[in-house]
């Protein structure tokens, strides 16, 4: 934290396309061995934001900044906590992802998290991340301010989908219309930190604008 200047960006995404798009997929993908789990949806979004900004996967240096042709995402999760409450986070890495389509993607999500509840990751199984999801809504919270995981340029939160009122403008996005109507839509909140030598506030916003439009497009 003290070595990048990190700055966060936050942005309301809807849902709902995943969710149906899961509720039609889940029982195809359970024939086939593989849970199909919201975090899979979160890194093939995150794969469409690194086509519409290639420097989200980076890394800074002296000499300028290193773009990654090759994506490596890490999935944060949490170690059980002792009972002094003291718990603490690992990686593991899924290699290539930009290879994988929705179901390899969900099946290394599975392999992974399987691997980490039985304490068997090994250390190539934590290395080389060139960027980070960490999915924090599960223990309810909707957001926090992520720590970079150096060496790389950014790191996506997922906040706790809920349902939440939305306002369906029929007009004028912002003056009032008697047309308008309120509709109650799962809702998740994202936060971008990023490191401000490589990305700025418009190639982040870029970035999380391209993974929101792939996550409602399902």
């Amino acid at each position: 934290w003290q070595s990048v200047p990190h700055v966060t960006t936050v942005w309301d995404v809807d849902m709902s396309a995943v969710i149906n798009h899961r509720k039609a997929h889940k029982n195809e993908f359970a024939a086939a061995g593989v849970n199909l789990t919201i975090t899979a949806y979160f890194i093939e979004s995150i794969l469409a934001g690194f086509r519409a900004v290639p420097a989200a996967n980076a890394s800074y240096s002296e000499e300028g900044v290193i773009i990654k042709r090759y994506y490596n995402i890490g999935m944060a999760v949490a170690l059980p906590q002792d009972q002094y409450g003291l718990g603490g986070l690992i990686v593991p890495v899924i290699k290539n992802a930009g290879d994988l389509n929705l179901m390899g993607i969900a099946r290394a999500v599975n392999e992974l998290a399987d691997k980490a509840r039985k304490n068997q990751l090994r250390a190539d199984d934590l290395a080389d991340g060139t960027f980070t999801l960490t999915n924090y809504g599960t223990s309810g919270s909707r957001v926090q301010t992520p720590i970079i995981v150096q060496p790389q340029a950014a790191i996506l939160g997922v906040g706790a989908i809920e349902k939440r009122a939305v306002v369906i403008s029929q007009g004028s996005p912002l003056e009032a219309s008697a047309s308008d109507s309120l509709a109650f839509l799962p809702m998740v909140t994202l936060a971008l930190s990023y490191d401000h030598r490589v990305l700025d506030g418009a190639t982040a916003d870029a970035f999380c604008g391209a993974v929101k439009k792939a996550l409602e497009s399902y």
